[in-house]
């Protein structure tokens, strides 16, 4: 897939699947350097849904990729990331939103829990991680004034934040296995193992 002829061409910095809940579907979602952030339907070879945040996207990721829609992060610089509830598309409004400033920097990087997908990590180009908590709304969709279902999104908190290092941490990965358990990595040519702990108990 690439932009028809005659139409500007912008540089993709981030790409993501999601929806994959069945051998059928398959969704990508990529982010742009000029704030666009595009879903791509690859059953139908089309573009689903576009919105432009208006900084360039480093980051976006749905909390899981193998089930029908349901959350997606993106993370910009200018120290702010947004969080899509997915599951409902209103035709012109698109999908519910909220965004939240992080880090007083460019925010490189979020990772869902895997045990647990309301809980994710950003990182930041000042070097510090935050933990976050995404609560879902009483109802995740509602009607508007022509009748037409759009949804509703929640609210995310801060858990926890530590700054590890004075550059950027340009890359995290949550253990599969045990939870908890972590390794980024930042500019200053440093692998870091990390343990979250109390995590059953937010």
């Amino acid at each position: 897939m690439e932009p028809a002829e005659g139409d500007s061409r912008r540089d993709c910095w981030t790409v993501a699947f999601g929806d994959t809940y069945s051998q059928q579907d398959r969704c990508i979602c990529a982010g742009y350097d000029n704030g666009d952030i595009k879903l791509f339907d690859l059953r139908t070879m089309s573009t689903r849904w576009e919105h432009n945040l208006k900084n360039g996207l480093c980051c976006v990721e749905f909390d899981r990729k193998d089930i029908k829609m349901n959350k997606l992060v993106a993370t910009t610089l200018e120290s702010k990331f947004h969080v899509f509830d997915m599951r409902t598309q209103h035709p012109t409004k698109g999908f519910a939103s909220l965004s939240e400033k992080a880090h007083k920097s460019t925010i490189w990087a979020a990772r869902h829990l895997p045990q647990n997908r309301d809980i994710f990590m950003t990182t930041g180009g000042n070097g510090s991680l935050c933990l976050w908590k995404y609560s879902y709304p009483a109802d995740r969709s509602t009607k508007d004034s022509d009748d037409i279902e759009q949804g509703v999104i929640g609210s995310v908190s801060q858990l926890q934040n530590v700054t590890l290092t004075t550059q950027p941490i340009s890359c995290f990965s949550w253990s599969a296995d045990k939870e908890g358990l972590a390794v980024c990595t930042s500019f200053d040519q440093t692998v870091r193992v990390l343990i979250v702990t109390k995590l059953k108990t937010v």
